[in-house]
């Protein structure tokens, strides 16, 4: 099948903006991206169909084609985007095989995304292993219901009411265990009777508890509500199965939700293949990856309206969005949740809040306008700092242990109190940060990307900083589904753009005192704590040595020296380093940061580390 498939169309509808790909397979058998298009995405009004957006897309993604090769790609028939149909039948007489794509492939967030509310029994045990299950499938998580969660009855049936999810999803109680709780919960959602977002379908609730109870909750729940049973996401306290939940909230979507939607029924005839929801599929694709390669990942799509993280520690994934933190129409609550002077405090130059705070408010009533000026780009790439690092802050909170299972310590555990439930995501582990959306694919310049990174999630250790190159990971992760070997090769080729490596000392110490050297062949950095400095390097250059002053720690403890080899080396295991765009970024200003407090020493502060990237500074933020 996959012999067939010489030339690729992919889109993603986003909240803000439609994106379109297309990928052709060289003479060679090497699959390449040819040409990228985008158009505002349609889905409110006056359009109301978000196959406008997608057909504008496509119209610029055959022009930049053309332009490009010279040649004209036939993508576009009858206002419909062209593709083979499943079994090599043609899908109109006049179609050319010869132009025409042989796969349409598509993934959506547009009109909100699929919004979920999770019912448990315990907060920090089924009803958050339900929140995973939830959010690792694409999910916004609009609120939580608990029998611990502080509420009273009426309270929890009034929040029903008011959200209207898409979807429930229930949990609770190991198999075999409490069936009462789940009982009084399932009464909550009946008496609730909530109604879902879109049409008069009933809204559908996923019961993933103790299969004990099964019958009784969907005897309570009723005829009004549609039920649909799965495997116990926790069915013993030392064990998760989120597996089966995420399948079913997957077709749940397909099937209720996004056929509700403003011209998405269209869409679907046009695809060669299911819609996938654009953070599962950003997903899959860092998931793949991660494992491949053995590696620890951090991964951030920051949109308009949301913000992803995703992380693989020691082979486990774990997934979050954070629903009221974007970069356009969510950017004023990223304003209410951070404040006007966490935001500021990024900017090299002295603004007045009010002014900053009608700069954000205008960006969020015109979503779709970019900065005019180098102070309208320093202000965006500040509110990216705190949209990431508060989206990072409650990753780390669900990227955990599970709560409540017993464990074998040993005596430093013992004495350090360490508990069952602690965050997965240890910064000193991280091999790789990477980027996607707009704010860091379509930055100016990728070391404002990079710089972006390092203050927003503060890495430890050695870290490879890369970025997606013109926000593909959607569509990649959509066609990873069907065809891994053309996702996996465009991935290496034309997706992820690797900046360099950040080494990071963790310690204190007092500014000016020695405190890192970074040597090689033909390399010999010392830096100072307080200081950051960014080193070119050799791209042939094999291995480096990493020697901490005392009292710092680069990964191997305080003091010891750590030795990393390039990602191109023939050497297996151990710290790993690219040279990339930039070279490595030794970050010697503290975990975590320490902002001054004093305005004028904050202001060289942030210049200083703009100088040491090469970027310039800003004196005034005035037009």
């Amino acid at each position: 099948m996959y012999e067939d498939i010489k030339r690729i169309v992919a889109t993603d509808c986003g909240s803000t903006t439609t994106k379109a790909i297309l990928i052709e397979c060289t003479p060679e058998g090497e699959y390449r991206l040819v040409a990228r298009g985008e158009a505002p995405t349609t889905v409110e009004k006056p359009f109301e169909d978000v196959t406008a957006g997608v057909l504008n897309a496509v119209r610029e993604l055959e022009e930049v084609a053309e332009a490009k090769l010279g040649t004209k790609r036939v993508l576009l028939k009858d206002n419909r985007v062209w593709r083979l149909m499943k079994g090599g039948h043609i899908l109109d007489a006049r179609h050319d095989p010869d132009e025409a794509a042989d796969i349409y492939l598509s993934t959506s967030s547009a009109g909100g995304g699929l919004q979920m509310m999770v019912a448990g029994v315990v907060r920090a045990m089924s009803a958050e292993s339900a929140e995973r299950a939830a959010l690792g499938a694409g999910a916004i998580l609009m609120d939580t219901l608990a029998v611990d969660d502080g509420r009273k009855e009426f309270q929890r049936v009034e929040r029903l009411r008011q959200l209207r999810p898409d979807i429930i999803l229930m949990s609770g109680g190991t198999d075999g265990g409490t069936k009462d709780h789940l009982i009084a919960m399932a009464e909550v959602i009946k008496r609730a009777d909530p109604k879902p977002r879109f049409g008069d379908m009933r809204l559908p609730v996923i019961f993933a508890g103790n299969k004990e109870a099964r019958e009784h909750v969907a005897h309570e729940i009723g005829e009004s509500i549609e039920v649909k049973v799965v495997d116990n996401i926790r069915p013993t306290l030392d064990r998760e199965n989120l597996g089966p939940a995420r399948e079913a909230i997957h077709e749940l979507f397909l099937e209720h939700v996004m056929q509700q939607a403003p011209g998405y029924s269209k869409l679907i005839d046009w695809t060669s293949e299911e819609i996938m929801a654009t953070p599962n599929a950003v997903g899959k694709l860092m998931e793949s990856y991660a494992r491949s390669r053995g590696i620890n990942l951090l991964g951030v799509d920051i949109g308009g309206a949301t913000t992803d993280i995703f992380s693989v520690f020691s082979g486990i994934y774990n997934r979050t969005v954070s629903a009221n933190l974007g970069m356009s129409y969510s950017i004023c609550n990223v304003l209410k949740e951070a404040g006007t002077e966490n935001i500021a405090r990024w900017l090299p130059f002295e603004m007045d809040p009010f002014d900053l705070r009608n700069r954000l408010r205008n960006k969020m009533i015109r979503p779709v306008t970019i900065p005019q000026t180098y102070a309208d780009l320093l202000i965006e790439h500040a509110v990216a700092r705190e949209a990431m690092r508060l989206a990072f802050e409650h990753h780390k909170s669900l990227a955990r242990g599970l709560v409540g299972i017993q464990q074998q310590r040993d005596i430093g555990q013992a004495l350090s109190q360490e508990a069952s439930g602690q965050t997965l995501v240890r910064m000193m582990e991280l091999d790789m940060i990477i980027g996607s959306g707009g704010v860091l694919s379509h930055a100016p310049d990728r070391r404002q990307s990079a710089l972006m990174m390092v203050d927003a999630y503060q890495p430890e250790g050695v870290t490879i900083l890369t970025v997606d190159s013109i926000f593909m990971m959607p569509h990649l992760g959509v066609l990873s589904e069907h065809h891994p070997k053309a996702a996996e090769q465009v991935f290496e080729r034309d997706c992820l753009v690797k900046i360099g490596t950040c080494i990071a000392p963790v310690g204190t110490g007092k500014p000016g005192e020695p405190c890192v050297t970074v040597t090689g062949s033909g390399l010999n950095v010392s830096v100072a704590y307080g200081e950051i400095k960014v080193v070119p390097v050799d791209p042939g250059l094999d291995k480096i040595e990493i020697e901490p002053a005392r009292g710092f720690d680069v990964g191997a403890g305080k003091g010891r020296k750590v030795t990393a080899h390039s990602s191109s080396s023939a050497h297996v295991g151990g710290e790993r380093f690219e040279s990339g765009l930039i070279g490595l970024v030794i970050d010697c200003r503290g975990r975590p940061l320490a902002l001054p407090s004093n305005s004028a020493e904050r202001i060289e502060w942030i210049g200083r580390a703009l100088d040491a990237f090469g970027l310039r500074r800003l004196e005034t933020a005035a037009v």
